[in-house]
């Protein structure tokens, strides 16, 4: 598989889930929390592509429904731990000292904390919903991004364009968005794509616990703790959410690789060096 097609794949799997989530309720042959006890474990056929569950509800509607949330959920996560842990990082990496130090070693203390652990602790102080799952996981997820700005703002505070603008008397505020935040954003949007498939996994885990999402609201954690007591009886229950899980998460590896590949400076400058001192193929060597 080609460089191309490497990122082409996955990004159109992606984007299917996105447009699944996005236009959900026009998709969805049923809605989701209707309960009908008269169909209650039918197996997949012609009115029903994925069976219904226990309470008589469309499987496939509320798998599609599931992808809203879990997209939700992930992009919401990603996102708010990257802006915490990037600004963490930049500043702890600009300032140094006691400042620095204070940062890090809090992302050690969190790093060493178990997720369930903390992922129980947050929900019983907030209490199971959407927005507190989010938070849940920024909680766990920001060091990793504090780490990659602290260690990128420290290698690039030493270069000589960022010398030349100190010198100057340009602000460290200034120095750090104009000059800083370039070189650490790229490195940033790596993590954050690897990331966004743990997401994924970790909100339909906390779901699963009965910890995130709470009924009747779809989800895939949810649809598969439901189904895990029958799965001897009516295994497409726990089948197809896990299948839309385990294809989406791959996916977004996928992904997750192939942006790394193109954004980050280490891999950009192995490549170009490659590149240069590629010996050059002649025409009595092609012949």
């Amino acid at each position: 598989m080609n460089g191309r097609s490497r990122l082409t794949v996955p990004l159109v799997i992606v984007g299917l889930y996105v447009l699944l989530a996005a236009f959900a309720p026009l998709l969805a042959p049923d809605d989701p929390n209707t309960v009908a006890l008269a169909r209650r474990l039918l197996p997949p056929q012609a009115h029903h592509l994925m069976g219904t569950d226990a309470l008589g509800r469309d499987v496939l509607s509320r798998v599609m429904y599931g992808t809203r949330v879990s997209l939700l959920v992930a992009a919401a996560a990603v996102v708010v731990a990257g802006v915490a842990g990037v600004a963490l990082g930049m500043v702890a990496g600009w300032r140094g000292g006691w400042l620095g130090a204070v940062v890090m070693r809090i992302v050690d203390v969190v790093l060493s904390v178990p997720f369930f652990l903390l992922a129980v602790l947050v929900v019983a102080v907030l209490g199971p919903s959407l927005v507190n799952v989010v938070v849940c996981l920024a909680i766990v997820r920001w060091p990793r991004y504090a780490r990659v700005a602290y260690s990128t703002t420290l290698q690039t505070r030493g270069r000589g364009f960022v010398r030349a603008a100190t010198a100057t008397g340009a602000s460290g505020g200034w120095i750090l968005v104009r000059h800083v935040l370039p070189e650490v954003l790229p490195v940033a949007i790596v993590v954050g794509t690897l990331e966004f498939g743990l997401m994924v996994v970790y909100e339909a885990s906390l779901s699963f616990l009965g910890l995130g999402v709470q009924p009747p609201t779809a989800s895939w954690g949810s649809i598969l703790s439901d189904g895990q007591q029958y799965i001897a009886t009516a295994w497409w229950l726990a089948t197809f959410p896990g299948l839309a899980l385990f294809v989406l998460v791959l996916a977004v590896n996928l992904l997750g690789d192939a942006a790394r590949d193109r954004l980050d400076p280490a891999k950009r400058a192995t490549v170009t060096r490659r590149r240069l001192f590629r010996r050059p193929r002649t025409a009595e060597a092609t012949a």
